[in-house]
């Protein structure tokens, strides 16, 4: 079903591109229209009897007279064959949309979208083009659909394309919620087999990594259980915008496969009632009737703000019960497997979650300082009334007469039921938190340079030790007291929670491009009187610098730069406004600070010098980012340098991240000449660290496609990186499309944190075969050669820009309301300034590669 409703689409797209659609030739009645349909329906069914089969079976995919999502015998999961269930959800949904165009759009077009399936499908029955003893016949297929499709107007044509979206929709969504049957399937299958199944028995999961581990590989328990609580996955929620989906309509998928999971439950019973199975059917109909009804583009570019809302929304709605849901399981795991005393620590955080969404300023001037601020000060009442309600339930259930001495004092009385009465002032001081907070963007959203505190900082929490320390009082009373299963139920989902998000649910990184820096220091330096900073070089920036980071005295007097307009740009102004901005935050808030285009040593101690001059009191860490080929082969000089500044190593405290960028460098290389580079430089890099004793992070910045440093096979992904650059620490972005795909569902969000958790484990204890020179030799050859064949068609061919223009959706994508940020870095500019995810984007809707 997928590959025919696919092969129709790329059949639309090359009689598009190929100028065999005629939009001007659009006079023929109605009438005439469905005597082409019929006339096209006889032609592509009389040819042969095979085609006649081929067109019935492609019908009764999409036109089975009476839907029904218990058609066919019922059985359980087990005793299913593993794709005949998601075969039948595929037809059955398809059918109900089929049905749906019919009665909205009338049998004409449906019809017709019957006609260009079963042509696509004979098409791609006959290889496609790819099989030379059929060439002939699927290039008459191919012209046949062709010639239809030119048939067709252009409202035809977008009622046609809608149908095909649709279903390659909701056929993902069903194949979406089979990864989570098959789970389930496997689960069910380990647990008869006598394991615990509390994570699948699989070799990209923690169920099968620390058996295989322990037994295949000899590792001590010991080594395992140090690993896994001393390792974290920080998974680095980005907006960039490549979901294109509405809420809405991601929504009304997650209901689709919410249906399919309650259908499955009600197979698993084995008898069904006939009202339960009409009920079901009828909400599969409603949903899917809706989604047809409903507008899929979105007709206002959101805002920051509303990129953070909803990006953080599967923080709210998954991920606040998942993650904790699997940290339980891994600890179950960890128990039964390596024994009952190497359980998970609750303060380990095996996984965290940050994110840009606020702070990725990076070419996007609508992410203003404030709205940083709101974005912090949202997060911290999401946390606020996410605690508070998860407070109010535990003290409901925390009724016990008997408490620890240590939890009695700070009682300071007989309390009858000390558990709820100490959570009681915890509960309000939540409550007045989420006051602060929201206060806080009310008096930014009037217009306030800086929000007023109507509530005092001291009636509230900012530190999450404090809420930690409260929570671990009641903890060890519980444990104390005999009660050790209760102390580990939402309690300890409670702490966990406290862990991984803290009082701000998703810390902030801080984004800029170094061009900005330079900017505001040329500012700076000009205004002083000491000559131009962008027009110093290298070792003249850094003396500079050096003696800025030694010395006591600002540079500027706060808001200074307000004053002289005539010095001090916009652009310059925002970027001082930014780095007193992060001087207010309060602890947590932020994250890094993260330098895109960073390309020398100087950009780095830029970041320092300015976090130093605005009076950051817990400055955040400096992360450059390393984006293109060039920036890649010149980053361990880059990293030397400032390893032997020593200014900057008493800064650090012997800890470093730097991020690798997949995109850019892809875009500026192509695919093999960046993804060796990436390997080589993550090398370099970490035996600099190494030769200076650093602690060093990589922060990885991929995407969900290939293109973009993704790979759908993550934990081979994180096995393939290269040896002794990981160690137990892995940064990564979630961006767009990918965060809904893996976390916008409870199952799939444990299994993506499982992935993650198993790779980063496997990857510290399994050694690993390191390229031998004449690999090396050979990477380096064929990275040369590509990136000289790609650059010399992207960069140096003249003729390349206007195919890419006409050939790919490039201008119109920037044109949708998806992203708050312009799709190029600088207005003007050609492909070089491009960003690479309307690159990518541009390519992908073409198919071609």
């Amino acid at each position: 079903m997928l590959s025919a409703s696919s092969a129709a689409r790329v059949a639309v797209r090359r009689s598009l591109a190929t100028g065999t659609h005629k939009a001007g030739a659009r006079t023929a009645n109605g009438s005439a229209r469905r005597a082409i349909c019929h006339k096209n329906v006889r032609f592509a069914s009389a040819s042969t009897a095979h085609a006649t089969d081929v067109m019935a079976r492609s019908m009764s995919s999409i036109a089975e007279p009476n839907p029904s999502l218990f058609s066919g015998k019922m059985q359980d999961l087990t005793g299913l064959d593993p794709s005949e269930q998601l075969r039948t959800d595929v037809r059955v949904m398809g059918s109900l949309l089929g049905k749906i165009i019919n009665l909205k759009c009338g049998p004409e077009i449906f019809d017709k979208v019957e006609v260009m399936r079963s042509m696509a499908k004979s098409w791609r029955d006959k290889g496609a083009g790819r099989e030379p003893e059929n060439a002939k016949e699927a290039a008459e297929t191919f012209a046949e659909l062709s010639s239809f499709v030119s048939s067709l107007s252009s409202e035809e044509l977008g009622l046609i394309g809608r149908a095909f979206t649709h279903f390659l929709a909701i056929a993902n969504a069903a194949e979406s919620h089979h990864r989570s049957r098959l789970i389930q399937q496997s689960m069910l299958q380990s647990a008869s087999q006598g394991e615990l199944a509390a994570l699948p028995n699989k070799k990209d999961s923690c169920g099968g990594v620390i058996q295989s581990l322990l037994n295949k590989s000899g590792v001590p328990p010991e080594t395992i259980w140090k690993n896994l609580c001393s390792q974290t996955v920080e998974l680095v929620l980005t907006a960039h915008p490549t979901e294109v989906n509405r809420r809405t309509i991601i929504d009304k998928h997650k209901r689709v496969q919410k249906l399919l999971t309650e259908a499955d439950a009600c197979r698993a019973m084995g008898v069904v009632t006939p009202f339960q199975q009409m009920s079901l059917n009828d909400r599969m109909h409603r949903e899917i009737g809706s989604l047809w009804q409903s507008d899929e583009v979105s007709r206002v570019k959101p805002t920051p703000q509303f990129e953070a809302e909803r990006g953080t929304l599967v923080v709210e709605t998954v991920l606040w019960e998942a993650l904790p849901t699997y940290l339980r399981k891994l600890d179950a795991t960890m128990r039964h497997t390596l024994g009952t005393e190497y359980g998970l620590p609750l303060d380990a955080q095996p996984i965290k979650i940050s994110s840009w969404m606020g702070g990725d300023r990076d070419g996007n001037p609508n992410v203003t300082p404030n709205v940083t601020r709101e974005v912090c000060l949202a997060n911290r009442a999401k946390a606020a009334r996410l605690f508070r309600q998860d407070l109010t339930s535990l003290a409901t259930q925390l009724s016990i007469t008997n408490c620890s001495d240590e939890l009695r004092q700070f009682l300071g009385s007989d309390a009858r039921e000390p558990y709820k009465e100490f959570l009681k002032p915890m509960i309000e001081k939540l409550q007045r938190t989420e006051d602060w907070a929201e206060q806080g963007i009310v008096s930014l959203k009037s217009g306030s340079a800086a929000y007023v505190d109507r509530v005092g900082t001291d009636d509230i929490y900012l530190s999450k030790d404090e809420i930690m320390e409260e929570l671990l009082v009641i903890h060890r009373s519980l444990a104390m007291t005999g009660n050790p299963v209760t102390a580990n139920g939402p309690l300890t989902d409670a702490i966990r929670n406290v862990s991984a998000f803290g009082l701000v649910m998703v810390p902030l990184d801080v984004r800029q491009e170094s061009d900005r820096h330079t900017e505001a220091l040329d500012a700076i330096t000009k205004f002083l009187g000491l000559g131009s900073y962008a027009g110093w070089d290298e070792k003249t920036r850094i003396n500079w610098l050096q003696q800025q980071l030694t010395s006591k005295r600002p540079l500027l007097r706060p808001g200074e730069w307000n004053n002289h307009p005539d010095i001090f740009s916009p652009t310059a102004v925002d970027t001082l406004e930014t780095f007193a901005m992060i001087a207010e935050q309060h602890e947590d808030s932020l994250n890094a600070y993260v330098i895109s285009q960073a390309t020398s040593a100087s950009d780095v101690m830029a970041v320092v010098a300015l976090q130093r001059d605005a009076g950051v009191k817990n400055p955040l860490r400096v992360a450059p980012l390393f984006e293109t080929l060039e920036d890649l082969e010149g980053a361990a000089s880059t990293m030397e340098t400032l390893f032997t500044t020593p200014v900057y190593m008493g800064i650090i405290g012997g800890k470093q991240e730097v991020m690798i960028g997949y995109s850019d460098s892809a875009k500026d290389a192509g695919r093999l000449a960046a993804s060796w580079a990436q390997y080589e430089t993550q090398e370099e890099l970490a035996a600099v660290a190494k030769k200076y004793k650093i602690d060093m992070t990589f922060f990885h910045g991929k995407g969900g496609t290939v293109g973009r440093g993704g790979n759908p096979a993550t934990f081979n992904a994180i096995m393939a990186h290269a040896p002794d650059t990981i160690n137990g620490q892995f940064r990564v972005t979630e961006q767009g499309e990918m965060i809904n795909q893996n976390f916008g569902y409870h199952d799939r969000a444990e299994r993506t944190m499982d992935i993650f958790t198993s790779a980063v484990l496997a990857e510290a204890l399994t050694e690993r075969q390191k390229p031998l020179p004449e690999w090396r030799t050979m990477m380096a050859t064929l990275s040369r050669i590509s990136c000289d064949a790609y650059r010399k068609i992207v960069r140096e061919d003249e003729r390349f820009v206007p195919y890419f223009r006409s050939a790919t959706p490039e201008l119109e994508l920037s044109n949708l309301n998806i992203g708050s940020r312009p799709a190029k870095r600088k207005a003007g500019g050609g492909v070089e300034s491009l960003r690479a995810i309307p690159w990518i984007f541009a390519w992908t809707q073409t198919r071609l590669n």
